[in-house]
This record gives C-alpha cells, structure tokens and sequence, in this order.
C-alpha cells in the first residue's frame, strides 16, 4: 500500500469510528426520547433547532440541514409534527414561494419535557464511549469542536 493509500485509510477508519460513536449514542437517545416523550431523535433535533432560532421559525430548507435530512424526508417530517401540533408552517412576507417552519408552544413544550432525558441519556452515552479506546480520543475532541464554531 502507498502512502495515498494510507493516507485514504486512515480517513476510512476515523469515518468508521466517528459512525460507530454516532451509532452509540443515537440508539440510546431513541430508547430515551422514544420512552419520555414519544420523539425520535431527528423529532427533537428539528424541534430544538427551531427553539434555537430568534422567532422559533427556520425556511424549509435550513431546517433540512440542520436536521441532515433530504427536501423530501424534511417535509415528511415536518408534515408528521405538524399533524401532532408542535410546528406549523408559514409563508415568508417578502418571498412567498419561501415557507418557514416555526414552533409551537405546544413544540416548545414538548421539547423542554424531553430535554432533561435527552441530556442526561447524552452524558451517558458519552461517558460509556469514553470507556472504549477506540471512542475516548473523539469524545476527548467534542468540546474542542464548539470552541472553534
């Protein structure tokens, strides 16, 4: 193998080792939130990311990537939690080919029940991952990461 190869492998086994603590943590954050409060993850990430916005509301198409989701599965899903009442959809005054999705109160208050379970199962998570030396060295780097965004 040459040093290209070597190089490309090494970037396959960090990928696999960032989808393995991935993996980790999101099967427990789906027992947790599916237990608490009836929420996947990709459910309370949406929510949480509108519940970060000043307004509460995002265009369709941020809430895409901040939920990581196609066109197509972000308006499935945000269809689902509109029928459940936590968001609804608006059009945008000066653009109204844009629509914006905006959470409810009822969103909200979902979202601040789950938070607490979704945190702590976080922690957890994270700390049975740094337990395994194969994750430990990217949960060691997770808070590095915020300080640089």
């Amino acid at each position: 193998m040459g040093i290209k190869d070597d190089a490309v492998e090494v970037r396959a086994q960090g990928w696999r080792t960032l989808a393995a603590l991935h993996g980790l943590i999101e099967g427990e954050l789906e027992r947790a939130l599916q237990a608490e409060s009836k929420l996947s993850v990709v459910e309370y990430t949406v929510l949480d990311a509108l519940s970060r916005q000043d307004g509460w509301h995002m265009r369709m198409q941020q809430l895409a990537r901040a939920s990581a989701l196609s066109p197509s599965a972000t308006t499935r899903l945000v269809n689902r939690l509109e029928g459940r009442g936590l968001l609804t959809r608006i059009l945008c005054d000066d653009d109204r080919r844009g629509i914006y999705t905006e959470l409810t109160p009822a969103g909200l208050s979902l979202l601040e029940e789950a938070r607490p379970a979704h945190d702590a199962t976080l922690e957890r998570a994270l700390a049975a991952a740094q337990d395994i030396p194969e994750l430990a060295p990217l949960v060691d780097a997770l808070p590095k990461l915020h300080a640089v965004s």
